[in-house]
C-alpha cells in the first residue's frame, strides 16, 4: 500500500490515494502497516511524526520517502508574526516582542523546558531552555535576562571549555549576537518572546521569516521497539530537543527510541537544540539521576543503567543494527548522531557533518559530531568531519567498534575513545587538524592512517567500565582502563604541532616505558609474585608499534624497529572546492620506503582485558587490504598511510565528490 500526503489539496479526511492524498503524514504514519510506503510531496510541514506501527523484518518494513524530485521539509517550529515593538526603558537596540497563547505548545512548552542534564556543564548557574528563535533560518541565542536584551554588547560566542576541565580553553570569536529572551505566565496562559534582530524596524519585519520551535521531535514514534523503520530524502530542523547524556533518554530530531533495525538516508539534518539522530535508550532504564538526586556520581548511574538496559532487552535480537547513511548533518547545537546502547550493531557511512556544536551557547561532556555510548560491533566509515568541536567520541564499551575510511580537518578535535577495553579498529583515516586523538583507552588498533596533530595519551584508574563477550551485549566483567594494549602500524605522524598542555603530544614517544609485546608483559606480572591488582597497576601494558614513518621530526616510540624518522614537511592540505573533497601533499621517496604485509585478524592478536579479537560483526575474520578510497592493496607489500598509489614529488587526490 501506498500513502501519499500532499500539502496541495491534501486533506486528511481523504483515502491517502494519489488523486486524494492525506494532508499530514502523521496521519499516514497512524495507518502504514509493514509493507507499506508513505510517500511525501513538496512542501514545508510542520508536525511530529509519530510512527503508530513498525516494520516485521529488513524486508518488510514501514518506508517513508520523499517523492521523487520532492523537497519535503518537517520542521519543528511555527511561523510566528505579529511583532511590535516592546518599549524597553533603557534599551540600547531595538527590541520586539510578541504575546502566544501556550495552546500553541501543547503539552511541551520549550520556553519554560530549561535545558538540562547528567554533564550539562555550562552555563551555570543561570539556565538555558530548549527553546530557540530563528530570524531567516539562523538560530538566535537566548539571553540570560531582559537586561542582557536590552544591552547587547560584544560576547563570546562559547565557554567552551574541553574535556579535562576550564584550563584548557577552546579558540572562540566575540562579537554582538542577535538574542531573544521569553517569559512564561502560566496564570495567564501565555508566553512573552523578546528578540533583537539586528537594526530592522517594525515596518521590516514582515519582509523576514521569524520561527520559534514548538516540537521536541520530528519524527520519533511514543512506543518502544518500533522496528524496521526507513526515513529517506527529508530535509527536517527546528526541534527542541533536550540535553542528551547517556544516562537520560535521549531524545534526537529523529528518534529510534530503544527499537531495531531503522535506515536512515539522504536526508538535511540541521539547526536542532541538541541532537539530530537518537539511537538512545529509553526511560526505564534511568533519566539524568546523578543531577536530580546528587546520590551517586553520573558514573556510578551509567554502570546502573547497563545493567538495566540488559533486563530491558539489551541484546542484539532487539535493538540497534541501524544504518544512517548519505545524509548531511550541520548546526546542530550537541551532535549529529547520539546513542547510548540503543546503536549496537550499526552502520553510520558516506555522511557529512560540519557546523556541529559551535554554536557554543553551551558546554558539556557529550558534545561531538557522532557520540556514542556502548557502541559494540558499530561501524563508522566513509564519513567527513569538519569544523565540528569534536568529531567522533566513542565512550564505554567501544567493543568490536571500528572507525574506517573517514576525513577530518579544521575540527577542534578530530576523535576520543574513552573509558573502553577494546577491541576497536581505527584504520585507513585522515586527521589532518592541530589536535587528532584523545586516547583514553586501550585496545585500540590504529592502522594506516594519517595522523597531521597531536595525540592526549591517558589512563583511568578510578572508573571501572564494563567489558562483554565477543558480539554480545552480556557483560564479561569491568575494569580500569590501564592504557596500552594498542597496536600502531603504518600509519603517518606529523610534528610541529604545539599540543595545548604537556600530554598532547605529536607522534609515538609518549608510549615509552610500556612493554613492547606480551611475553615481556607477562615475565612483569609473574615477577609479581602473588601481588594482585596493586602488582598491575603498576606494570604498563604492552604495544606493538611498528612501520610507521614520522615527519616534521615527530618522536617516534623507542622501542619500535622499522621506521622512518624525517624532518620533511609534507605541506599536507585538506579542503573541499567545487571538485569534491581533496588531499595535497608533498611525498619523498622515504616516505613510500616502508612495505609490510597487510595486517588481518591473525595478526593483530586478542586484547589483554577483553580477550576479543579484531574481527567483523559477525565474528569473521577480516583484512585491512583497501585505503581510504577503496582501492585494493598489495596485501603482501602495504604502503604506510591511509592512501595507496602516492607517488614521489606532489599528490593531488580527490577521495570523494
Amino acid at each position: 500500500m501506498i500513502y501519499h500526503v500532499c500539502q496541495q489539496g491534501g486533506c486528511d479526511c481523504n483515502d491517502g490515494s494519489e488523486q486524494h492524498p492525506f494532508a499530514t503524514i502523521n496521519h499516514a504514519a497512524q495507518l502504514a502497516l509493514p509493507g507499506d510506503t508513505v510517500l511525501v510531496h513538496s512542501g514545508v510541514y510542520r508536525e511530529c511524526v509519530q510512527p503508530r506501527w513498525g516494520g516485521r523484518s529488513n524486508t518488510n518494513r514501514i518506508t517513508y520517502k520523499a517523492a521523487p524530485n520532492a523537497k519535503v521539509v518537517i520542521k519543528g517550529s511555527e511561523v510566528v508574526t505579529g511583532w511590535q515593538e516592546a518599549n524597553l526603558e533603557g534599551a540600547s537596540v531595538p527590541v520586539f516582542k510578541v504575546v502566544l497563547d501556550n495552546k500553541v505548545f501543547g503539552n511541551y512548552n520549550p520556553y519554560k523546558t530549561i535545558l538540562s542534564g547528567d554533564w550539562l556543564m555550562d552555563p551555570w548557574p543561570h539556565c538555558l531552555h530548549t527553546g530557540d528563535v530563528y530570524f531567516d533560518g539562523k538560530s538566535l541565542y537566548e539571553a540570560t535576562s531582559l537586561d542582557e536584551l536590552k544591552n547587547p554588547k560584544e560576547r563570546l560566542t562559547g565557554p567552551c571549555s574541553d574535556w579535562c576541565g576550564p584550563s584548557e580553553i577552546i579558540p572562540h570569536s566575540e562579537r554582538t549576537v542577535y538574542q531573544w529572551f521569553a517569559e512564561v505566565d502560566d496564570k495567564a496562559g501565555t508566553t512573552t518572546i523578546y528578540a533583537y534582530f539586528g537594526d530592522y524596524t517594525v515596518h521590516e519585519l514582515p519582509a523576514h521569516t521569524i520561527e520559534i520551535n514548538v516540537r521536541e521531535c520530528c519524527f520519533a514514534p511514543n512506543q518502544v521497539n518500533t522496528n524496521y523503520i526507513t526515513v529517506s530524502g527529508f530535509e527536517m530542523c527546528h526541534a527542541a530537543t533536550q540535553w542528551a547524556p547517556p544516562t537520560g533518554v535521549q531524545r534526537g530530531m529523529i528518534d529510534t527510541y530503544w527499537s531495531k533495525g531503522w535506515l536512515i538516508e539522504y536526508c538535511d539534518l540541521h539547526d536542532v537544540k541538541t541532537s539530530a539522530i537518537s539511537l538512545g535508550k529509553e526511560i526505564s532504564t534511568g533519566d539524568n539521576e546523578a543531577i536530580r538526586f546528587k546520590r551517586k556520581p553520573g558514573y556510578q548511574k551509567q554502570l546502573e543503567d547497563v545493567f538495566k538496559g540488559i533486563k530491558r532487552g539489551w541484546s542484539m535480537e532487539l535493538v540497534g543494527s541501524h544504518e544512517i547513511h548519505h545524509c548531511v548533518f550541520h548546526d546542530c547545537g550537541q551532535n549529529g548522531v547520539v546513542g547510548h546502547m540503543g546503536c549496537i550493531h550499526s552502520n553510520i557511512h558516506h555522511n557529512h557533518f560540519y557546523n556541529v556544536a559551535m554554536k557554543h551557547e553551551y558546554f558539556g561532556h557529550e558534545i561531538a559530531g557522532i557520540k556514542l555510548h556502548a557502541a559494540i560491533d558499530t561501524q563508522i566509515h566513509h564519513n567527513e568531519f569538519h569544523d565540528c568541536t569534536l568529531g567522533i567520541w566513542l565512550d564505554w564499551e567501544a567493543q568490536g567498534t571500528r572507525v574506517s575510511h573517514n576525513v577530518f580537518y579544521e575540527n577542534y578535535r578530530d576523535l576520543m575513545i574513552e573509558v573502553t577495553h577494546g577491541p576497536c579498529l581505527v584504520d585507513n583515516n585522515i586527521f589532518a587538524s592541530e589536535y587528532n586523538f584523545d586516547n583514553v583507552a586501550q585496545g585500540t588498533a590504529l592502522i594506516n592512517n594519517l595522523f597531521a596533530g597531536t595525540t592526549r595519551h591517558l589512563a583511568v584508574l578510578n572508573r571501572s567500565t564494563p567489558y562483554h563477550l565477543p558480539h554480545s551485549t552480556d557483560v564479561a566483567g569491568y575494569a580500569l582502563v590501564y592504557s596500552g594494549d594498542d597496536r600502531v602500524y603504518g600509519n603517518y605522524y606529523l610534528g610541529g604541532v604545539a599540543g595545548r598542555n604537556e600530554l598532547s603530544q605529536c607522534g609515538t614517544a609518549f608510549y615509552d616505558g610500556h612493554c613492547a609485546s606480551y611475553e615481556e608483559y607477562h615475565e612483569k606480572a609473574l615477577a609479581t609474585g602473588r601481588d594482585d591488582v596493586e602488582a598491575f597497576e603498576q606494570i604498563k601494558d604492552p604495544v606493538y608499534i611498528n612501520y610507521n614513518v614520522y615527519l616534521k621530526d615527530a618522536p617516534a616510540f623507542a622501542r619500535e624497529e622499522t621506521k622512518v624518522l624525517s624532518s620533511h614537511n609534507p605541506s599536507l592540505k585538506v579542503y573541499r572546492d567545487v571538485h569534491g573533497l581533496q588531499v595535497e601533499m608533498e611525498v619523498t621517496a622515504e616516505m613510500l620506503s616502508i612495505t609490510f604485509p597487510a595486517l588481518d585478524t591473525a595478526a593483530l592478536g586478542e586484547t589483554r582485558l577483553s580477550e576479543e579479537a579484531y574481527e567483523n560483526p559477525d565474528g569473521t575474520p577480516l583484512i585491512i587490504d583497501t585505503d581510504l578510497k577503496d582501492q585494493p592493496r598489495d596485501v603482501k607489500a602495504c604502503h604506510v598511510g591511509p592512501l595507496e598509489g602516492l607517488t614521489v614529488g606532489h599528490n593531488k587526490v580527490k577521495i570523494w565528490n
